[in-house]
């Protein structure tokens, strides 16, 4: 039994597909989406979520299978082989070519507002996603406090979401400055959710993703955290999707809570709309 009537499609259940080095998913088989897009690509590690990060270590795959992409290395402390910061201009038109309408995922294999892609790619970004309304983009980044810095100086298109990965309570202030950025939704993502999340401020907040972690290291979730975040989203009206319990594999423990699969997403309304609005005036 599914929990939530996603007002979008969500997942799939084809494989990802790297084509000639642009590194497009299309399908995707991340459970909240339908495609990826990197006009970035590599990062570094801040935070106790990328100490098991899938992207740094497929980039040192990608980079041994000569892609073109992932060539460029990182600061071996925080990052590593093929996972320097990189910016792709070739990769923007990506979009305009899709016809057909996409929830697409930016950057899956970086973060757009690392300190190191300039302002004005990142508003290179922004107009593409401006100028293909047909798509749906989803952003995430962990570098909330460069995103509220910077988010003035951005148009905000209707037709892109905006979110910030929690995976524990000392990155709870990523959501405050999460709200100040005039994003028609807004999300959390708490993946990999590596510790109880209580008493959170969801004001504001459309959407969120929970998940435990997957791989080799993968560090345990509790249950009980889980039920703490469907519970509150329930309380404040916030859409909630469980992703995984994770595991050796993303997809081992399956997808689950208490005999349900949560896969709610986020109901796209006017609040957008008018807060970007009033940003503007």
């Amino acid at each position: 039994m599914t929990v939530g009537d996603p007002s979008v499609p969500y997942g799939c259940s084809t494989r990802c597909v790297i084509r000639g080095g642009d590194d497009v998913a299309d399908r995707s088989s991340i459970e909240w989406t339908e495609a990826t897009w990197n006009p970035t690509t590599g990062c570094d590690r801040i935070s106790a979520g990328c100490d098991n990060c899938y992207a740094l270590a497929l980039s040192k795959r990608l980079k041994a299978m000569g892609s073109a992409k992932y060539q460029n290395d990182g600061d071996p402390r925080t990052s590593g082989p093929g996972f320097g910061v990189t910016v792709h201009a070739d990769a923007l038109e990506i979009p305009r070519r899709w016809r057909d309408p996409r929830l697409v995922f930016v950057n899956s294999m970086s973060d757009l507002f690392h300190a190191r892609v300039p302002l004005s790619y990142v508003q290179q970004v922004f107009e593409v996603m401006r100028e293909t309304p047909r798509h749906t983009y989803q952003l995430l980044t962990k570098r909330a406090a460069r995103l509220t810095k910077v988010a003035h100086q951005l148009d905000w298109p209707s037709n892109v979401w905006m979110g910030v990965s929690v995976e524990g309570a000392s990155e709870v202030g990523r959501i405050d400055d999460l709200r100040e950025v005039p994003a028609a939704v807004r999300f959390v993502s708490a993946e990999p959710l590596l510790g109880p999340l209580l008493d959170l401020n969801l004001d504001g907040i459309d959407w969120l993703i929970a998940g435990g972690e997957s791989g080799l290291n993968c560090r345990p979730v509790d249950a009980a955290w889980v039920r703490a975040l469907r519970d509150q989203c329930v309380a404040a009206g916030t859409a909630f999707f469980f992703k995984q319990w994770g595991g050796r594999t993303p997809k081992a423990g399956g997808r689950l809570l208490d005999g349900l699969e949560h896969s709610a997403m986020p109901a796209v309304g006017c609040r957008g709309a008018q807060e970007m609005e009033a940003a503007r005036s």
